[in-house]
């Protein structure tokens, strides 16, 4: 029988402003009650508003670690991919979130961190360490990260090329990386829109990728970028494919 062991939680010690931001964060129990709060009714409104339609399912991993990864065209975008995920796993799972979008106000940063359950990536100060840090708490704790590699949102609904932060992550591990597509969140909520519009959004979800030989240096994260992109890409044409097929 495996013993208890009793340690702090990470963010111990932290005021709440400092640990919103924190990459250690934890939940403890009201945390939890807000999250199942709100991803209630995310799926409520994602289902009735924009007729959210779920493919591929059965390809996200039982339990973490793992990693979730796609096209980023909305602010509906970590909605969306969060949505088909198991309750007993909102604890343990982290969109990460531009900090200087999401993070910038205290006001902002608690709404990030109490309901989405965000983790901040700071794209004009980020760092190796904070890379690794988010790097050594995916495999060891384990947790789940939802990450859009081309790390800002589309402006005109392409898709960019993916950066290698997303193979600092999970080079030389077995994390599954799982690829997604979503198609109608652009027209749902683009950049420039306040409010969501009545869309529908669908989100195609591929088999996991793991990088366990791929090496932990600048070419491997490359390496890991480019695989996971044309995987995404390959996913759209996919959905391409079967929208003309309807259309026929």
């Amino acid at each position: 029988m495996e013993t208890w062991k009793l340690e702090p939680a990470h963010d111990h010690g932290l005021s709440s402003g400092e640990r919103h931001k924190s990459l250690r964060r934890e939940s403890g129990l009201i945390d939890t009650g807000l999250h199942l709060a709100w991803w209630s009714w995310v799926r409520l409104y994602l289902a009735g508003w924009h007729r959210l339609e779920i493919l591929g399912r059965e390809h996200i991993p039982s339990k973490p670690p793992f990693m979730l990864v796609a096209n980023h065209t909305s602010h509906l975008d970590a909605l969306v991919l969060a949505a088909p995920l198991p309750w007993r796993l909102r604890d343990q799972i982290f969109p990460i979130a531009a900090g200087d979008t999401f993070f910038e106000t205290p006001a902002t940063a608690a709404l990030a961190a109490l309901l989405l359950n965000a983790l901040p990536l700071w794209r004009k100060k980020c760092g190796p360490h904070a890379m690794e840090e988010l790097r050594q708490r995916l495999v060891e704790e384990p947790c789940a990260y939802i990450l859009f590699p081309e790390g800002t949102r589309s402006r005109n609904g392409d898709m960019s090329a993916f950066k290698p932060g997303l193979g600092m992550l999970v080079a030389e591990t077995s994390v599954p990386v799982v690829p997604c597509h979503l198609q109608g969140a652009f027209q749902a909520m683009p950049p420039n829109c306040r409010w969501p519009r009545f869309r529908k959004i669908t989100l195609r979800i591929g088999e996991p990728l793991a990088f366990p030989s791929v090496r932990n240096d600048r070419e491997g994260w490359k390496e890991i970028a480019r695989a996971t992109e044309a995987r995404v890409r390959m996913l759209a044409g996919e959905m391409v494919g079967e929208d003309l097929s309807k259309s026929q």
